[in-house]
């Protein structure tokens, strides 16, 4: 077994302070993006982590790319048949969270998941590669398939079926919005005493600020 107990890193870059950040959360969310995005703080500044409650009960986590972001929340696009989809649909209690190394930053968002309109999956799927398009029909994502062929040997059948013609989003693929209910945004700092703000949203629909032990 490796002995990882010596892995430590100063973090000393930044601060998180009271007096310097907005009342709504999506603002703070919005100044650290564009940093990160700036600073090339990760290859894909918009990879998030996606968790949620499976069917199993078990909870699982994946890395999805964020799509859009505004006042409403945070929008991203999977196959609703896939594990992730049936467990939003399921339980819509899911948790985002982004970090970026570089800027020693993270933010973990808590939110209630719902789909999309369906004009707003057309006109985002309507913008893809054609290639992308394509994947996402052929692809019945999380089922177990025989072979790597079996992808393949279906992707050129579509080709072929769909030459010369505008593909069209199929019904069980789309996007989900999720409105958030919290959100923690975490600065690295000097011996461990981190930075902690949390937001969370109060009953009547402002937001409550807090700073949390690191």
């Amino acid at each position: 077994m490796k002995d990882l107990s010596n892995y430590r890193k100063s973090y000393e870059k930044s601060e998180l302070l009271e007096n310097q950040i907005p009342e709504d959360p999506i603002n703070l969310f919005h100044k650290w993006f564009y940093e990160a995005e700036d600073l090339n703080a990760a290859e894909e500044v918009n990879a998030m982590t996606v968790t949620t409650i499976g069917l199993d009960g078990f909870p699982k986590a994946r890395v999805v790319l964020l799509k859009k972001f505004n006042e409403e929340g945070f929008i991203f696009y999977t196959n609703y048949n896939s594990e992730k989809g049936k467990a939003i649909l399921n339980n819509p209690n899911v948790c985002l969270s982004f970090f970026w190394p570089t800027v020693e930053r993270q933010i973990i968002i808590k939110g209630i998941a719902e789909k999309t309109a369906e004009n707003i999956s057309d006109n985002y799927f309507a913008s893809r590669p054609d290639g992308s398009k394509l994947g996402a029909i052929v692809s019945p994502q999380s089922e177990v398939i025989p072979n790597r062929e079996f992808l393949e040997d279906n992707l050129k059948q579509l080709e072929k079926e769909w030459e010369g013609k505008e593909i069209l989003r199929p019904a069980h693929w789309g996007g989900f919005l999720v409105r958030p209910v919290e959100v923690e945004f975490w600065q690295g700092r000097p011996n461990r005493l981190h930075d902690r703000i949390r937001y969370q949203l109060a009953d009547n629909y402002e937001w409550k600020i807090e700073r949390l032990s690191p």
